[in-house]
């Protein structure tokens, strides 16, 4: 590949964890498509599938995950109706910090990726703290099948 050319799209296949939101007519902006804000809600969505959806959460008792940087290329307009499909995995694991890669899909098209951050949050310090090997062992089950 050379320097100009682009790295080829992901597919929703390539993220083990997959999710879904609805595309309100209220997402939508005067131009007819989903308003750029709505992208980071959506993105939201699939963290949370992540974080929460399995049978334990990731996090321990008394911490929480908090969005510490977020990174959104735009790829092309998502239109109302229809549905959003959010894929996540984990790129990697840090002493107290995820970085998550994502991309949303309406059907088979990538309309946008991104890649997320998020550090471990202890509720009662409110500090971060280092990640638990529980956590760790939970976020290795949900690496990227290929490099985001």
């Amino acid at each position: 590949m050379t320097a100009r050319e682009k790295p080829p799209l992901p597919t929703l296949d390539d993220f083990p964890v997959k999710a879904s939101d609805t595309i309100r007519y209220g997402d939508t902006d005067k131009l007819g498509h989903v308003n750029n804000a709505v992208f980071s809600t959506f993105l939201e969505t699939g963290r949370t599938r992540l974080l929460w959806g399995g049978a334990a959460a990731v996090a321990p008792e008394h911490a929480s995950f908090v969005l510490a940087r977020l990174v959104l290329d735009y790829r092309a307009e998502m239109l109302w109706p229809g549905e959003a499909l959010i894929g996540t995995g984990v790129l990697s694991v840090g002493n107290s910090s995820i970085t998550l890669s994502q991309a949303i899909f309406q059907g088979e098209r990538c309309t946008a990726t991104a890649e997320t951050v998020l550090v471990l949050f202890d509720m009662v310090t409110r500090r971060p703290q280092p990640l638990p090997e529980e956590s760790r062992a939970r976020l290795a089950d949900l690496k990227m099948r290929r490099p985001g």
